[in-house]
């Protein structure tokens, strides 16, 4: 079995998404009657269109990156945990053995789930985000020995995982304009609850009113209020922050104008790429439809999809690059944090696409519930951080020093499934798992009844209806 699953593990690493995801969706788009030329075409619009979000993305981070660390360092803060990543933590995840045995239980699982009509979301289309669910089952098995109670603790984190999803895939798909598709990460749908309960609230006290979406801001702005405008002026400043110490240098300069112009470059080619990958779904959403029609089923197709199709948006990396000094300068005052964040400062742009597509693109919900929602994190990322330094250091992760601990900003940071529901999996607190699983399936027979009332709710007050009105 070992051999099976490090054959798959080699299999997915040698490929990666831009080759499994287009193969996906190939045999889905066969399955549902495509035709061969249109199917082929589907995948292929899949893959150029996640090569080219891998091209701007990887083309971009590691420019901003050692001016955020910069920013950080110059800031003098000393917090003991330091932020490692979630690439670090995406390889220890994938180096475990628990890692491994999800790596071919999971899928299956997905695949089952998805067969029977459980979900109607296609979770295998993106396979490489699993290692989120890995990296907690990791940390059970270090710490508890028991490989039954890993993959229980894994499996239902997927579950509830798919339900947060599909009460998001219609919001998240109108929002973003892939068509059938959503996000399906562990590591960012877990905002979902949380989401819903700050837009009512922001709703009812009529905070709606300070609209801050890019439509809205190009509306007032002018020429200032374009994407590529505001991704030029954010760059910048983000570019003075990492050199602050170094502003007499032209050196300097050079890099801060630099970041500016790539972030306004992001802003301009981002919506091209995902044009692109957007063609990969007509197909298979128009045949989805039709054999949903012919069957009377009325069951609507999603597929997950790489939470990089998002990161591009200018709601979204707005939001994202205004978090990053908020949240060096939050981690520093929260009661109960050591967490430094770093590494991971980068991805905010993939960590708040749940909170951007319930709330419209409101920059300013966002950024205000992103600072909140990634606060509580700290906390539950401060409290299993030797634990994960433990497995970490097991599995090939350099430590700064021999005595540090280390933490992902980007995964571990989760309030619900990391704080409520893998404690009773990591304390065996049995009562608790049974409650958990209760509630998980009320939840799920409760929207199976009624999620085209949520998804409607959803629509109603994204863009700031009061509860009353909605």
């Amino acid at each position: 079995m070992d051999a099976i699953l490090q054959w798959l593990n080699t299999i997915f690493t040698t490929f990666g998404s831009a080759v499994f995801v287009p193969v996906m969706l190939f045999v889905i788009a066969i399955a549902l009657g495509t035709g061969t030329k249109k199917a082929f075409f589907s995948a292929l619009y899949a893959g150029v269109g996640l090569v080219g979000f891998g091209f701007v993305i990887n083309a971009y981070i590691p420019l901003i990156v050692p001016a955020v660390q910069n920013m950080v360092a110059v800031t003098g803060i000393q917090l003991e945990i330091v932020d490692i990543g979630w690439q670090a933590t995406a390889v220890v995840a994938y180096a475990t053995q628990a890692g491994m045995l999800f790596l071919g239980v999971g899928l299956l699982f997905q695949i089952v789930l998805f067969l029977v009509g459980w979900t109607n979301i296609f979770q295998p289309g993106d396979l490489w985000n699993n290692y989120s669910y890995m990296v907690w089952g990791s940390l059970i098995y270090v710490a508890t020995k028991n490989m039954w109670l890993a993959l229980a603790c894994m499996l239902v984190l997927n579950l509830y995982s798919l339900l947060f999803s599909e009460i998001l895939q219609k919001r998240w798909s109108k929002y973003y304009g892939y068509e059938n598709c959503t996000v399906i990460q562990l590591h960012h749908v877990g905002a979902v609850p949380f989401a819903i309960g700050m837009n009512w609230i922001f709703n009812k006290l009529g905070l709606s009113k300070i609209r801050w979406s890019p439509a809205v801001i190009k509306e007032r702005l002018g020429f200032l209020g374009e994407p590529v405008t505001l991704g030029l002026i954010l760059g910048l400043v983000i570019g003075l922050l990492g050199n602050l110490d170094k502003l007499v240098t032209l050196a300097a300069w050079g890099n801060i104008m630099t970041i500016g112009i790539s972030t306004a470059a992001v802003m301009a080619v981002f919506p091209r790429v995902a044009g692109l990958f957007a063609q990969a779904f007509t197909a298979i959403t128009q045949a989805a439809r039709e054999r949903s029609v012919k069957s009377k089923s009325g069951r609507e197709i999603y597929i997950g999809v790489n939470d990089a199709v998002g990161y591009g948006e200018p709601a979204t990396l707005i939001s994202g690059i205004i978090l990053i000094p908020i949240m060096v300068l939050v981690a520093t005052i929260i009661p109960g944090n050591k967490v430094l964040p770093l590494v991971d400062l980068i991805a905010l742009p993939f960590m708040v696409t749940a909170l951007v597509a319930i709330m419209n693109g409101n920059i300013f919900k966002v950024v205000v519930s992103g600072t909140v929602w990634f606060s509580m994190g700290l906390v539950v990322a401060t409290r299993y951080s030797g634990l994960f330094t433990s497995v970490a250091s097991q599995f090939g992760v350099e430590l700064p020093s021999a005595d540090a601990l280390v933490t992902s900003f980007g995964i571990l940071t989760k309030p619900i499934f990391g704080g409520l529901i893998f404690p009773a999996f990591l304390n065996e607190s049995w009562l608790w798992i049974v409650v958990l699983l209760v509630v998980y399936f009320a939840a799920w027979f409760w929207l199976r009844k009624n999620k085209q009332q949520v998804h409607d709710y959803l629509e109603r007050t994204a863009d700031g209806d009061t509860p009353a009105e909605a």
